[in-house]
């Protein structure tokens, strides 16, 4: 049978990981079910759109999955350089929504360029270290570089405004730079003079809406109809549901229309509501082997590059999940991250099926070297 199998299957398809991608796709239907439900049983404006998105970006996953670390070496810096371009050509004709400007009309679809900035910064820097002889590691030369490839990005981004994504950009690229070997000393004087500068970022650097979030977060009680609106009726969804939910299709704070951005930021609190905390914890646990697994690939790589890309990526990827579910809970201020492959939206899903794409290229390229 194992013979006939592999006659059969051709030897590109046969070597996927199949285990990631049948766990992709079922995350990925689950959050088509949801949107459906969101849109109160109808496959529009969201649920026909998403799968579509979803099924396309999956097979562009698969696509560059068999690229080899070579080409992403040779691709880095170029592709770092277009989407640095493309931030800038936001701030000249990106669209506005929501209060900011954060998109791109090309016509045939609305490209968010910080989206795509999270992955293209871990393979920059990813590429940077892998170049940098090893005694170089303890000194400047590896630091300022490896700053100016976060903060040029960040610093398009913050004006935007979007401080989630500035946030989940710092995050990535300090990641790559703390396990590519730099002294410790440097994180924690990083964090010390971070901490000393949130006073003054908090009073003159943010604005007022998001200076409304962060004390939104400390207490919504103060305001529940006005801004601490969001995050009341998201605790209110996810405590009806209880342990087992009120069943498919039988939520009600969604489609009375309670909960604000049930389909997007808040999506996790319309599913929870109508499945419940064990649901919750499906969710949660198949989000946990996505990521397990991409922190596996990087442990097996031996290349620098590659053990940089696994590790950056994943914690991307991580980022998501973690600060969307923080946020929906009341855990942390609402700073409008989707949870990947659930919320409705193509840019943010394109990045993440991008990040998979990339680490089954590198999982590819680690068998392929045993």
């Amino acid at each position: 049978m194992s013979a006939l199998y592999d006659s059969v299957v051709p030897e590109r398809i046969a070597q996927l990981p199949w285990r990631l991608i049948s766990l992709v796709l079922a995350i990925g239907i689950f959050g088509l079910a949801i949107l459906y439900s969101a849109a109160g049983g109808s496959l529009t404006p969201w649920a026909a759109t998403q799968a579509v998105r979803f099924f396309v970006f999956l097979g562009m996953a698969i696509f560059i999955s068999h690229f080899r670390e070579e080409h992403w070496k040779m691709l880095a810096y170029p592709v770092y350089a277009i989407t640095l371009l493309g931030l800038l050509g936001v701030e000249i004709i990106g669209q506005v929504g929501g209060g900011s400007q954060r998109w791109l009309n090309l016509g045939f679809m609305t490209l968010q360029p910080s989206e795509i900035m999270k992955p293209v910064l871990i393979l920059a820097l990813a590429a940077f270290y892998d170049r940098l002889p090893a005694g170089e590691l303890r000194g400047f030369n590896a630091i300022w570089p490896a700053a100016l490839l976060i903060g040029m990005p960040a610093a398009l981004v913050v004006i935007q405004p979007d401080l989630g994504t500035t946030v989940a950009l710092a995050v990535g690229g300090i990641a790559v730079m703390f396990l590519a070997g730099l002294p410790l000393r440097l994180f924690i004087g990083g964090t010390l003079a971070v901490a000393a500068l949130v006073p003054i970022a908090f009073t003159f650097l943010l604005e007022e809406y998001q200076r409304n979030r962060v004390l939104t977060f400390l207490s919504p009680e103060n305001d529940p109809l006005g801004t601490g609106y969001h995050i009341t009726q998201s605790k209110i969804a996810i405590g009806s549901g209880g342990l087992f939910g009120k069943g498919y299709l039988n939520g009600t704070q969604s489609h009375l229309a309670y909960l604000p951005e049930g389909h997007t930021d808040f999506v996790f609190a319309t599913m929870a509501e109508e499945f419940g905390l064990l649901g919750g914890l499906l969710l949660i646990g198949a989000f946990a082997l996505m990521i397990r697994w991409g922190i596996r690939v990087g442990q097996r790589s031996q290349s620098t590059f590659s053990k940089l890309t696994a590790a950056g990526l994943s914690v991307t990827i991580f980022f998501y999940v973690a600060i969307n579910l923080m946020m929906v809970m009341g855990l942390a201020p609402v700073v409008g991250i989707p949870l990947p492959l659930v919320s409705y939206g193509g840019s943010a899903m394109m990045t993440v099926l991008f990040c998979i794409g990339v680490l089954m290229s590198i999982d590819r390229e680690n068998r392929r070297r045993r």
